[in-house]
């Protein structure tokens, strides 16, 4: 398949047009951030009250919410008055159970202390891989996650509690209104957690939060979810009510296509801790302001198999091979499952999403290199985690091969290459789906090439919220702007006259598949934009000017240069094109061997936007 990927620059008097890919992986933190994957740091609690650890066992059963006093050193800053309690389930219960001290913490920096924070970070959560030997399986899922949706960053650090060290945890990212601010760029909307309210090692899970519509009470809904936010219960019940009576009108109330990547992601990686999973939970449902329901994945520790294979005693049925469409069967009691799977168009969607992810996500060469790395970063403080509940042989073995202790523990790149070789195979996965070819646009129509389609529609949306976005239908039958009828060649006008920003992607259908460019639609997608301001220069706000800007050739950069300074020259993708170092003798770069494009400059932390003509 040729995957082309047109980025355009068209000029008139005082008007530059410019579509680039719209990437959210912007989003995420930059290198040296508390999550930086190269960095293994420490961390250093310390209590105030000698009983801490009696304290928190007893809340953990009996008042889950209430915390401790302590004080969180990291980088050799004291924070003072953190508050510090206990979390987990199963991963707090297994550990506690046998008198292990390994278990996961909970740290809010301003509990006590308004506005302060650790690294940037008002919460922390620790987890201690106590079901995972090679500590690397939540971070792996996560890398992958990432592509697709709005995902918690993962990393590993040490952490040493009254002064002894306690072991490797996993610090994942809290998904709170500093989480949902980042992603959706506003924080108030209703927050849910899609988890029982039961402990493992306290009577059970509590309710199975499968969005079974119970009754108009909102009581009858406290043991599946638990509110984040200051508010929310009618809005939640809302998209149960509407999803059980009303699944028509779902996709007013709930973004289907984040749900739809995140059970994509789920199965591939064999993540059966979810909703399209085993058990029911592990994630979050944010509202955003557009009045949509967000899916977020959580608790990604149980990926590529995880410890559920224990409960499958190696019947790769069960596992490997475990049902694309699980929860499709109405009886099964997973109304969301039963009707995205039931319907011929989402099923289809879901279906285009898996591929993608097979295709970018599951190269274990790449995978492997990423673990491999992390580990070597980590094995010391692996090797001398005393408290760590599998022996080191397992730290390297099990990121090639499954275990068997007792209890079965998936492998990664076991897990990968079965769940490939199955899904592969699949009848509907290896159905043939259009080929989209290649896209182009002027200023008035937007054309697109492909092959073994029956219907091709422009999907677009003006919502500064990334979502709702309206088929617009492509033609190939020789009118509105199409030159040659049935020549598989489709196109439209370009939408709102050409005088309005728009994004969009296109959607091409057969009897059989969806296929769909940018291939992570909507998480990505086009932006068509109209820039007015044309001036040759800009200048940041630290003084950095470049001119001529748009070029058709060199740029040249005015800085204050007390020492060389290093640039990167980055393409509209977010990969590096070039860098190099600016000096009082070189302050000119060329950039007339590219192609026209919208280019990126980055010169220390200010980012400059470059138009090549």
């Amino acid at each position: 398949m040729k995957n082309v990927l047109i980025f355009l620059l068209l000029m008139s008097t005082g008007i530059i047009y410019s579509q680039v890919l719209y990437s959210p992986q912007g989003l995420y933190e930059e290198a040296g951030g508390f999550f930086d994957k190269d960095s293994l740091r420490s961390i250093y609690i310390d209590f105030e009250d000698s009983d801490y650890h009696d304290i928190l066992v007893n809340s953990f059963f009996n008042s889950p919410s209430y915390r401790i006093p302590a004080t969180v050193t990291l980088n050799g800053i004291v924070h003072d008055s953190v508050g510090v309690r206990y979390k987990g389930n199963s991963t707090f219960c297994l550990p506690n159970d046998q008198g292990n001290p390994k278990v996961p913490y909970n740290l809010d920096m301003n509990y006590w202390v308004s506005g302060q924070k650790l690294m940037g970070l008002k919460k922390v959560k620790l987890a201690n891989a106590w079901l995972d030997p090679t500590f690397t399986k939540e971070f792996s899922a996560s890398q992958i996650y990432k592509n697709y949706l709005p995902t918690p960053e993962v990393n590993l650090t040490k952490l040493y509690v009254q002064g002894d060290y306690l072991g490797l945890f996993v610090n994942t990212e809290s998904v709170n209104k500093q989480f949902v601010e980042k992603h959706f760029d506003e924080k108030d909307g209703v927050l849910f957690k899609g988890d029982g309210a039961g402990v493992f090692c306290g009577g059970g899970n509590g309710g199975e939060p499968v969005w079974s519509w119970i009754s108009a009470d909102s009581s009858d809904y406290y043991s599946s979810y638990t509110i984040k936010s200051d508010h929310g219960w009618a809005e939640l019940m809302d998209l149960i009510y509407t999803l059980n009576f009303n699944p028509t009108e779902l996709d007013t109330i709930l973004n289907i296509d984040r749900v739809l990547w995140a059970f994509a992601v789920n199965s591939v990686i064999s993540n059966l801790d979810t909703y399209n999973g085993y058990y029911v939970h592990n994630y979050y449902l944010y509202q955003t302001e557009d009045g949509l329901f967000q899916m977020i994945p959580w608790d990604l520790s149980e990926s590529f198999v995880g410890a559920i294979m224990g409960w499958s005693y190696w019947n790769q049925e069960e596992v490997y091979e475990f049902d694309l469409f699980f929860g499709e069967d109405p009886s099964e009691g997973r109304p969301l499952t039963a009707y995205l799977f039931n319907n011929d168009h989402y099923r289809k969607i879901y279906t285009a999403h898996v591929r993608t992810v097979i295709d970018e996500a599951m190269d274990t060469s790449v995978i492997r290199g990423k673990i491999n790395h992390l580990q070597s970063l980590a094995y010391d403080a692996a090797n001398s985690d005393v408290n760590k509940a599998f022996p080191m042989d397992m730290f390297s073995s099990n990121v090639e091969e499954a275990l068997w202790t007792g209890w079965g523990f998936g492998g990664i790149m076991s897990t990968i290459n079965e769940r490939k070789d199955y899904l592969l195979a699949h009848p509907e996965v290896s159905l043939e789906a259009p080929v989209i070819d290649e896209i182009s646009i002027t200023v008035d129509k937007i054309t697109v090439s492909i092959l073994n389609e029956t219907s091709v529609e422009l999907m677009v949306t003006q919502s500064e919220y990334n979502s709702k976005f309206q088929s617009y239908l492509m033609n190939d039958d020789g009118t509105n702007g199409d030159e040659v009828a049935g020549d598989g060649t489709y196109t439209t006008l370009v939408p709102f006259g050409g005088i309005e920003d728009f994004k969009y992607y296109v959607r091409a259908e057969n009897d059989d598949a969806i296929a769909l460019s940018p291939a992570r639609a909507e998480y990505e997608f086009y932006e068509y934009s109209i820039i007015t301001n044309t001036l040759n220069e800009l200048e940041s706000n630290n003084g950095i000017k470049i001119f001529p800007n748009p070029t058709n050739s060199t740029i040249n950069i005015e800085v204050n240069i007390s020492e060389p300074i290093i640039y990167e020259l980055i393409s509209p993708l977010g990969k590096l094109i070039s860098s190099g170092i600016l000096d009082s003798t070189n302050n000119e770069v060329d950039l007339s061997k590219l192609s026209p494009n919208v280019y990126f400059f980055k010169i220390g932390k200010s980012t400059f936007r470059i138009l090549k003509i």
